[in-house]
C-alpha cells in the first residue's frame, strides 16, 4: 500500500516546481554498458553505453566507486588532429533518442582508478541527470567491438 502512495506524491512534489528533486515523470534507460580493461597498470579507461530519456534531459555526472572521478567526454577531430574533452555542461539526451556512448566518440572516462580492470570484471556506475533521479548501472569489462571505418596502424 505504501509503493501505491509514493509515486503521487512525488508526481505531485515535481509538480510544485522549485525543487531540486529529481522529476519523477523524467526517465532514463540504459543499455549495452561496457567499460575498457586497463592494461599496463593505466589508471584511467573509457565506458561506453546507450542511453535513452523519456523527455529531454541531460547527463551531468558520473560516479563509480572504482574511481576518484568520472567525466564525461567529447571526442572531435579539428584539423586532422583527434583531441578529446570534458563536455563541462554534461551530455544532451533529446526526448526517445538513443545515444550512443561509443569510442572515437562521446563517451565515459573514469580517472583515477583504485583497482585494474580485468575483461570478466563489471564495474557500478552511477549515472546523474539534469532531470531524472541518478541510476545505477552495472558495466561488464571487455574491449570494445571496432567501429566501422576505424583507422588502422
Amino acid at each position: 500500500m505504501k509503493r501505491l502512495l509514493i509515486l503521487p506524491a512525488l508526481m505531485l512534489l515535481s509538480a510544485c516546481g522549485g525543487s531540486s528533486e529529481p522529476d519523477a515523470l523524467a526517465v532514463v534507460a540504459p543499455a549495452d554498458a561496457l567499460c575498457r580493461p586497463t592494461p599496463n597498470g593505466r589508471d584511467a579507461t573509457g565506458c561506453y553505453i546507450t542511453l535513452t530519456a523519456s523527455r529531454d534531459d541531460r547527463l551531468v555526472g558520473v560516479a563509480s566507486p572504482v574511481a576518484a572521478e568520472g567525466q564525461i567526454h567529447e571526442m572531435k577531430v579539428q584539423n586532422g588532429v583527434m583531441s578529446m574533452a570534458e563536455l563541462k555542461d554534461g551530455l544532451a539526451l533529446p526526448a526517445g533518442e538513443a545515444v550512443a556512448l561509443k569510442p572515437g566518440g562521446n563517451h565515459i572516462m573514469l580517472l583515477g582508478l583504485t583497482q585494474p580492470l580485468k575483461a570478466g570484471d563489471t564495474v557500478s556506475l552511477t549515472l546523474s541527470f539534469a532531470h531524472a533521479g541518478p541510476i545505477g548501472v552495472r558495466a561488464r569489462v571487455a574491449q570494445p567491438a571496432v567501429a566501422t571505418g576505424a583507422m588502422h596502424h
